[in-house]
């Protein structure tokens, strides 16, 4: 009688142990997708201030379609990404097609950017600086997300990779999770837009 206690006692025991390890795996992969919500958030909001951008640009890029219609529809790209990524923030395939579609948005506005500077009544106009200065303040707040984000993805991602916990993370379907990366170079920094 008292060998089948403790055989019982131990097999509790590791069931209570596999779900600690469970919950733990689960709380951590929470505290990431929340992480990205917040960059989902500031992402949004740079993509409803970006059609303000090009509508007041429009009156003195009259010559400048092309650049505006490229900052147009990389921004729907992104968006359409977002929304992707959004439903699955743990799904490698959507994290990778929001970044490239964030590299082009941001290869985008720099163009705008290099365009704008030569037409010196548009960088003079109020709400123009207005703009301006809303989408510095939204990417610095985004930079500041993605930190966070990778900082939590790095904690999940450590933990699931951690004995004992890499035993079980497989078999629950915890995946590994995508760090936010950006490969190129030039779309490393936050746009700069100056009017």
């Amino acid at each position: 009688m008292s060998i089948s206690m403790i055989v019982l006692a131990v097999i509790v025991f590791l069931i209570l142990y596999v779900v600690v390890i469970y919950n733990r795996l689960v709380q951590y992969k929470n505290r990431f997708k929340n992480a990205f919500s917040q960059i989902d958030v500031q992402l949004k909001r740079r993509y409803d201030l970006i059609p303000n951008l090009v509508e007041t640009a429009k009156a003195y890029l009259k010559h400048e379609h092309e650049t505006l219609q490229e900052v147009t529809e990389a921004r729907n790209q992104a968006m359409a990404a977002m929304k992707g990524a959004s439903r699955n923030p743990g799904d490698a395939t959507a994290m990778k097609s929001l970044m490239g579609a964030e590299a082009a948005l941001g290869g985008a506005l720099l163009n705008l950017n290099a365009v704008m500077e030569s037409y010196p009544d548009l960088k003079a106009d109020q709400t123009m600086a207005q703009l301006s200065e809303e989408l510095s303040s939204t990417e610095n707040r985004v930079a500041f997300a993605r930190q966070a984000y990778n900082d939590e993805v790095m904690v999940y991602n450590t933990q699931r990779e951690t004995f004992p916990d890499l035993l079980f993370a497989g078999a629950f379907g915890f995946q590994q999770a995508v760090l936010w990366q950006i490969k190129d170079v030039t779309i490393k920094q936050a746009p700069k837009i100056s009017f």
